[in-house]
């Protein structure tokens, strides 16, 4: 194995060399979650920190996680960390087919940035040759700017009642004659027989794509493995290439809500017996959805030294389990977007979650209750859907802000900057959303009697002076912060100043010395080479530049 480093060295084709097609690697694995997305972002690190001109590509991504590029296309948000550790910005090309699911079977499909409609799996499978055309041409664009490509697979190359219209695995690593590098996650046990079982099930020709395998997540000691690395060899002829250790607290964001459901990492579950350490500590409660999207909003709040962050997703959940007897509540509790606003309206009156954060909104020493996106939607007084978009109908919201939506046929789409006018502070970030919220007059108060009746005022403005999202309590004139907000904006706290001063107006709620200034800067750039410099030390990086003829 290749030591760690940093330092550049060019590994570019000696000119005139002829060269037939751009270079690929390709990760694919045994299964979903087993690290693909963060290792593709690994070697498009090391191949930039190389010398290369590198770009990441995945065919067809099913995820809630997206985000806008900057010519108001939707993508993947794997894809953009990917460009990301390319120094590029997010380009469609990237991600040129991106399945939302929007229920239990059926999906938004967005191609090259667009939605195309919302299907049904047969309906898909039916569509699924033009998406394959799309993709195809897309990658030709975006490879023939560039040295080296890192393609990521989805799921398994060996699930054998999809390959048939396979368009993201094997049929794209043909496509693009890439070289395979086979992931197994060996924390989950039974590697081996993932990595043996999934040879066994490719076709010839999809073997010979396969170079070799990495062994991902491993805690302990590596070389106790070699005599089943040796054993790989000897039954499948190819070798594995590295053991990636156990990486924790990357500080990257995750791909889809996957990694959520099980406890995502850097978020502690309150069922898991954990408890703040210090009195000091700000609890941040994420709000789970069925159908939640975009929680990769939080994860700049995650990185800050004086915050606990979990999850909740019902009402007992919402106390901090460090408050004693019923626990104490929390600083904040944030609702997060979502691909199914009114069906995770219903879900929150079923749970009860909705009676206990309307009950936390009217108590005066309650959190601060906040909205993003599809979360400022439900926290108003209903949302309407007469195109039938999820359902259609009217379902009333949580009534905790003055504002009432109506989805629309258009989605919006575009990168967007604004500025906090409480505080005077900018943000910055994307709106991914469909319909338009609009705020009441005075009056009103809420079907869960939570009393907005003080009217809302704007929380965010765009920079051409447009509404970003409403708030009551608190404010300039008063001195206080928001007690009840909203915004239509992702990546609101990616803002270091405006985060601070969140979090800071919820050290003074509880009495606490605000810390003042920014002490955790947000930013993806060192994650990105540590992960690099991680990867490069535990996988052969030698051997995978002889494959690729570099």
């Amino acid at each position: 194995m290749t030591s760690a480093t940093s330092t550049p060295f060019s590994r570019k084709p000696a000119p005139g060399k002829p060269v037939s097609r751009t270079p690929a690697l390709m990760v694919q694995g045994t299964c979903s979650n087993a690290g693909k997305s963060i290792l593709a972002a690994a070697f498009c690190r090391i191949f930039l920190q190389d010398g290369l001109r590198v770009a990441p590509f995945k065919a067809q991504n099913m995820a809630l996680n997206s985000c806008v590029t900057p010519d108001g296309l939707e993508m993947g948000r794997a894809q953009a960390v990917q460009a990301a550790a390319c120094r590029l910005e997010p380009d469609v090309r990237m991600n040129p087919v991106l399945l939302k699911p929007c229920s239990d079977v059926g999906s938004q499909v967005i191609v090259m940035g667009r939605p195309v409609g919302v299907m049904r799996v047969r309906q898909y499978v039916d569509y699924k040759p033009q998406a394959r055309d799309a993709a195809f041409a897309a990658y030709d664009s975006l490879a023939a700017e560039h040295d080296v490509m890192v393609i990521e697979g989805a799921g398994s190359p060996a699930e054998i009642n999809l390959k048939a219209h396979d368009i993201v695995n094997m049929a794209m690593a043909r496509h693009a004659g890439a070289r395979v590098l086979l992931v197994g996650d060996i924390d989950r046990g039974g590697v081996f027989a993932a990595l043996v079982g999934t040879m066994e099930l490719l076709d010839g020709w999809e073997r010979e794509l396969v170079a070799g395998y990495l062994l991902n997540k491993f805690r302990g000691d590596a070389s106790l493995l070699d005599p089943a690395l040796d054993f790989m060899k000897e039954r499948t002829g190819r070798p594995v290439l590295g053991v990636v250790p156990y990486l924790r607290d990357l500080g990257l964001p995750e791909e889809d809500s996957v990694t959520f459901k099980e406890g995502l990492p850097g978020l502690r579950d309150p069922r898991d017996g954990t408890t703040v350490e210090g009195g000091d500590a700000l609890d941040i409660v994420l709000v789970d959805l069925p159908h939640i999207s975009n929680f990769t909003d939080v994860d700049a709040l995650r990185g800050e030294p004086d915050v606990r962050l979990r999850v909740a997703r019902t009402p007992a959940e919402l106390a901090a389990p460090s408050g004693g007897p019923g626990g104490r509540m929390p600083d904040a509790v944030i609702l997060p977007g979502s691909k199914n606003t009114t069906g995770d309206l219903r879900a929150l009156r079923a749970s009860g979650m909705a009676e206990a954060l309307a009950r936390l909104a009217r108590d005066p020493d309650g959190p601060v209750v906040a909205g993003i996106c599809a979360g400022l939607q439900m926290l108003g007084l209903s949302v309407a859907d007469p195109l039938g978009l999820e359902g259609g109908g009217c379902e009333a919201g949580l009534g905790l802000l003055p504002v009432r939506t109506e989805l629309a046929a258009e989605k919006t789409l575009r990168r967007t900057g604004g500025v906090h006018p409480a505080s005077g502070l900018p943000v910055a970030g994307y709106e991914i959303r469909h319909g338009m919220t609009v705020a009441e007059g005075r009056g009103g108060g809420g079907p869960n009697g939570a009393g907005c009746g003080d009217g809302a005022r704007a929380f965010l403005l765009r920079e051409d002076g447009g509404p970003l999202g409403w708030a009551i309590g608190g404010g300039v004139e008063t001195g206080t912060r928001e007690r009840v907000w909203g915004t239509s904006l992702h990546g609101v706290f990616d803002a270091d100043g405006f985060r601070r001063h969140f979090l800071d107006g919820l050290r003074t709620r509880r009495g606490l010395t605000p810390l003042g200034g920014v002490v955790a800067p947000y930013s993806l750039d060192p994650a990105l080479d540590r992960l690099a410099d991680a990867v490069r030390g535990a996988v052969d990086m030698d051997a995978i530049y002889g494959m690729l003829g570099l």
